[in-house]
């Protein structure tokens, strides 16, 4: 005797997870391709930066949160949108929920289509660059290529600052561009991989530094699109405004509201 799953309420939410607010960047592409659909967007701010945490860490981490939230707000799928997380601990998050869940990986496959000199940059956290998943990538996406892997953690603090409002300080962005450009091989990058969903938060600046002679690519595109045909033909309508979530009240959440408010993210609460 089979028993059908219930129904997938129309105001289920689907839950996009980062360990700050770089998720926002695969919100963007989220909003852009299912712009009715109702959203929770939650930080663990307490935990940030990932990047530095141990494997273990992170694992327990991300899957107690996930458990946690999946059990309070019902979503019909979860995003893990932070490149570190998912590399880490999307396995066990998928054996212990059963909700479809989307990962964010470096976008090295179409780096690797895109690049002309063969030499491509990637920039993530430390954790992040490290992971044998990106050596899996690279060896069966890139292995005729040059992937240069830096860890830029400076950048994360960086992308969480301008979306309070604070300035850039450019030598944060020249020192990441300078040890780039310093690897064997370094000067000939024209593909750049932001394997970090904040980077994205600074494309202008990296760009800017970089110069015209390198494209950047991240995965939010391709993971708004995962989410789009996982969720094909339901239906989607909000009972209340979306909501953001963080694991820590900061001093610092006030100054995120108008960035969160510009995302349709409308309250802010603590779990």
């Amino acid at each position: 005797m089979t028993h059908d799953a219930p129904p997938i309420r129309p105001d289920a939410p689907i839950l996009v997870f980062d360990s700050g607010v770089g998720g926002l960047t695969v919100l963007d592409a989220l909003r852009r391709k299912l712009p009715q659909a109702p959203v929770i967007y939650a930080a663990d701010n307490a935990g940030l930066p990932y990047g530095e945490k141990s494997e273990a860490e992170i694992a327990a981490r991300v899957a107690g949160l996930l458990g946690r939230m999946t059990e309070r707000f019902q979503p019909r799928l979860a995003c893990i949108a932070c490149n570190t997380a998912s590399t880490i601990a999307l396995g066990m998050v998928r054996d212990v929920l059963n909700i479809p869940i989307v990962g964010t990986v470096p976008a090295i496959k179409p780096a690797a289509a895109m690049t002309r000199t063969g030499v491509i940059g990637l920039i993530g956290t430390g954790a992040t660059i490290r992971q044998v998943y990106v050596d899996r990538l690279e060896a069966e996406f890139a292995a005729d290529k040059t992937l240069l892997r830096l860890a830029a953690p400076g950048l994360v603090a960086a992308a969480e600052a301008k979306l309070r409002g604070e300035a850039v300080d450019p030598a944060v962005i020249a020192r990441t561009v300078s040890a780039m450009r310093a690897m064997e091989g370094g000067e000939r990058i024209d593909t750049l991989v932001l394997a970090c969903t904040h980077f994205p938060l600074l494309a202008d600046e990296l760009a800017q530094a970089f110069g015209p002679g390198v494209a950047m690519i991240d995965g939010a595109e391709g993971i708004a699109r995962r989410i789009a045909f996982l969720t094909q033909g339901q239906a989607f309508a909000a009972s209340s405004p979306d909501l953001a979530l963080f694991t820590r009240d900061e001093a610092g959440l006030s100054a995120l509201r108008p960035a969160l408010a510009r995302r349709g993210l409308a309250r802010i609460a603590v779990l």
